[in-house]
């Protein structure tokens, strides 16, 4: 037996010379031979082996090395010994690209179609960001997590039945294409959220907005607090008593997705200010008391806590449940706080940080004392 594995490309399914050809009922309706629909790698392996043909063809939309199932295939043809070809297709991206006169070379490619996506994440990476997508809410679904994030604003462009004669190319907002119904098959660019300049951790305090009585942690000791946590591009975080969001922000300038809780309201719209000042998109900003206001977050990957309203041991035991290897700092300004921290983490390891600004006293420079300021990171289990 010998199994081609075509890409169809966009438009219409080339000839196809084969005894037996399976793929989605869709890719099936213009080949008259015989024919089986199935999309599952092991549905189709199967009724190849049981087709006793020589020259069978499988199916696949796009290109057979962009999102496509013959990942999948191939493995379980190679396995058993089975001849293989790939043929090819000319991807959406390839298309789309190409209508807007436009290289595609520095996008990001994503997957929406049958697989989870985020596409605040996404966005605020610095590069346009192709979305492969699928059914009629596909890129409505998605600018609607974009427009919830604050970016109705950002630009999109739609791109509907890429190669065929009822192509149809739409650009507009976020929002308005979260309002939209659009053809089956279809596809999304948007263009990168604008954002704060990536830099090292600890932006000066001024820029930030403040207002009297919402506490915000200083510059050093910012940057302190995600040197200790370690924040990879890739991570889930918590911040857990946002305040004015400085420390939010950040994280949010260096991960994934960050997820904070603040219970204060005043403290909550500066702290959602600060997020628009510096397109910090991916921070989510929960109003209400930890632990309980934690029960719906995701999974994290490192957890700040910067205020805690007595319920720190609560706090850590819900971190506990949430991700046992989940990295920790805890800051306090207390005796209390400190020695609670310590005693609720594993191997506790405690840093003192003690900062001291110039002051200009006539023709003299004063150094003025900050509050000092104590991290405790350890192991949660």
């Amino acid at each position: 037996m010998k199994v081609t594995l075509i890409g169809t490309g966009c438009g219409p399914i080339p000839d196809i010379q084969a005894d037996y050809v399976v793929g989605a009922a869709r890719l099936l309706e213009g080949y008259s031979g015989r024919k089986e629909a199935a999309t599952r790698a092991e549905d189709i392996f199967k009724l190849l082996l049981a087709s006793g043909c020589e020259n069978c063809a499988v199916l696949y939309s796009g290109d057979t090395g962009f999102y496509s199932g013959a990942r999948i295939l191939l493995p379980l043809l190679t396995e058993r010994g089975i001849e293989t070809e790939v043929r090819p297709g000319l991807s959406s991206v390839q298309v789309l690209a190409a209508r807007l006169g436009r290289p595609w070379q520095d996008w990001t490619l994503c997957s929406a179609h049958g697989t989870d996506c985020d596409p605040v994440a996404a966005v605020c990476g610095s590069k346009p960001v192709f979305f492969l997508t699928g059914g009629p809410d596909g890129p409505a679904r998605l600018c609607q997590e974009l427009t919830d994030a604050g970016l109705g604003e950002l630009s999109v462009t739609v791109g509907e039945n890429l190669g065929f004669d009822e192509e149809r190319i739409f650009a507009m907002t976020a929002a308005r294409c979260a309002e939209g119904t659009f053809a089956p098959l279809n596809v999304l660019l948007a263009e990168p959220a604008p954002r704060y300049p990536r830099c090292a951790p600890g932006i000066p305090d001024r820029e930030f907005l403040r207002a009297e009585g919402v506490p915000m942690t200083k510059q050093e000791v910012r940057a302190a607090i995600l040197s200790k946590l370690a924040v990879d591009p890739e991570d889930v975080c918590w911040d857990i008593g946002a305040g004015t969001g400085s420390v939010s922000v950040e994280l949010a300038l260096q991960c994934r997705a960050v997820w904070a809780v603040e219970r204060k309201s005043e403290a909550l719209a500066l702290a959602r200010a600060n997020r628009e000042k510096f397109g910090a998109w991916d921070l989510r900003l929960v109003q209400g008391s930890a632990p309980a206001a934690l029960e719906d977050f995701p999974k994290p990957n490192a957890v700040f806590v910067g205020g805690s309203g007595g319920e720190l041991s609560a706090i850590l035991e819900a971190v506990r449940r949430a991700n046992p290897k989940a990295r920790v700092c805890v800051s306090a300004i207390s005796l209390e706080t400190l020695h609670t921290a310590a005693s609720e983490l594993k191997t506790p390891k405690v840093t003192q940080i003690s900062v001291s600004r110039s002051r200009a006293a006539g023709m003299l420079h004063l150094l003025l004392a900050q509050n000092p300021v104590f991290l405790i990171t350890g192991a949660l289990a």
